[in-house]
């Protein structure tokens, strides 16, 4: 102890006047601490930053989409970018390989257009790949070098890449944009992802970035687009320089690469319950419903999507039992009646409808990433399919109209052989961010009656519900 407090403390304590004034001095600076000013913000028992933050709800303002496409295929992409862009409302950005011809006029229906930036300088040493993979994954970082205000996500996809831009509005809201967050999705084909990676988002089906990793990211990049010279694409690129910094993929099952071909049928048909955020490949794939050309079927889809967007492909499983009959709704697109009590455990299953997406591979030896059951090549042996017709919407709530699609003479002699429309009531679908953390399957209900019309209801299950016969 130094030698001087001793004595201090046996003058102040040797005179009375000295005493009181300490004493004073005491109580001033208390009084000061803890009346005078408020006390320290762990008394108030203040809201956590999270809970802070989530009184300012994530909207379609804070995305920022930026889309790689190129002059040769921008032209013939358009109507893809046209479903999904809102202009004066969607943010993004579709970055070129170079300017568009001179007479190129002014398309307000799609988003600005933007060149790259040369990426010459880059080594790219994959066997018969291309060198744009490279610029496409340097897209990220011009992206965010636009120092664009108040950008919480940045989304990045392809030009053939439609987004379901309010499903991902909603399920980013799930998420902290100041924490680092990569979100996204791997192929279909077990075999692609044995290739390339099962923990990397593949770009064709679009990914995610928090704008608090995209911006360490985009200083960085560079050096590691130097080293992964030996990849193939751009998402491998930016996945391994993510993997670097330490982060890895948060999975949302709702981004589809669609590394498949064929008949999406059986996809669509039986979508997880996680909301529909994008499909890509759709060049690929033969039109989403039947009589329609492409464009016309995606059209045709995002009518039901401008309705109800968070119910787009949610499907209900529903039993009449005096008929032995099971309904299947996947809302929006398709509604099957399947003979007889199929077990719902059996109807998460896909049916095989497609085929893989190399044509070199056999189609009984491929694998996927989700259980499949086969689709009886005897049209006579499938369920009944109902394809979607319209969807109104009132302040009753939501009507959807199911038409019957008939493939070959099958003579049906059960109690739906006359069966010609499935009218499906809901009401909007608007899950809070609790229920989107933790969603669960609504429950669908047939009116009892029914000849050449059923009617169903969907709603929300009771707390103990089941959906079964409850035999």
């Amino acid at each position: 102890m130094p030698t001087f407090l001793p004595l201090l403390c046996k003058s102040l304590t040797s005179s009375p006047l000295k005493t009181l004034i300490l004493l004073l001095t005491t109580t001033s600076v208390f009084y000061l601490l803890f009346l005078h000013y408020p006390p320290p913000i762990f008394f108030l028992h203040a809201p956590s930053l999270s809970t802070r933050r989530a009184a300012v709800n994530t909207t379609i303002h804070h995305l920022l989409f930026s889309i790689a496409s190129s002059s040769r295929s921008f032209s013939h992409r358009k109507p893809y970018l046209r479903l999904w862009y809102t202009p004066n409302s969607t943010r993004a950005f579709i970055f070129l390989d170079g300017p568009p011809p001179p007479s190129t006029p002014t398309d307000p229906s799609i988003p600005p257009l933007l060149v790259s930036g040369d990426t010459s300088r880059f080594p790219y040493t994959f066997r018969g790949g291309l060198r744009s993979a490279i610029r496409v994954a340097r897209i990220v970082k011009e992206a965010v070098d636009r120092n664009e205000s108040d950008v919480r996500w940045f989304v990045f996809g392809d030009d053939d890449t439609v987004f379901f831009v309010d499903n991902l509005v909603r399920t980013l809201s799930k998420y902290d944009h100041d924490r680092w967050f990569y979100v996204g999705s791997n192929s279909e084909s077990y075999e692609q992802n044995a290739k390339y990676s099962f923990d990397m988002a593949f770009g064709g089906g679009g990914f995610v970035i928090s704008h608090s990793l995209a911006r360490v990211l985009a200083r960085v990049l560079d050096s590691c687009l130097v080293r992964y010279a030996h990849l193939y694409g751009s998402d491998a690129r930016v996945f391994s320089c993510l993997a670097e910094l330490g982060v890895g993929l948060t999975h949302e099952p709702g981004f589809h690469q669609v590394d498949i071909r064929g008949n999406l049928f059986g996809m669509l048909s039986a979508h997880p319950l996680s909301p529909l955020l994008s499909l890509h490949h759709l060049d690929n794939v033969e039109p989403l419903f039947p009589n329609m050309n492409r464009s016309q079927a995606l059209e045709h889809l995002f009518k039901a999507v401008k309705v109800d967007p968070a119910r787009i492909l949610q499907r209900s499983v529903c039993y009449d039992r005096s008929n032995s009959i099971t309904v299947s709704v996947a809302w929006g697109y398709a509604v099957q009646v399947f003979e007889g009590n199929q077990l719902l455990p059996d109807l998460l299953s896909l049916q095989k409808t497609f085929m893989p997406w190399k044509r070199s591979v056999n189609i009984n030896s491929s694998h996927y990433m989700f259980n499949i059951r086969e689709y009886p090549k005897d049209p006579c042996k499938r369920p009944a399919v109902f394809f979607l017709e319209n969807v109104l919407s009132g302040k009753n709530g939501i009507r959807s109209n199911y038409m019957r699609h008939i493939v070959g003479n099958c003579l049906k002699t059960n109690a739906t052989k006359n069966l010609e429309q499935i009218i499906v009531f809901s009401q909007k679908l608007e899950p809070d961010i609790e229920e989107m953390k933790a969603p669960r399957r609504q429950c669908c209900y047939i009116v009892p009656t029914f000849n050449e019309s059923m009617v169903i209801n969907t709603g929300h299950c009771r707390v103990d519900e089941l959906i079964s016969t409850h035999l």
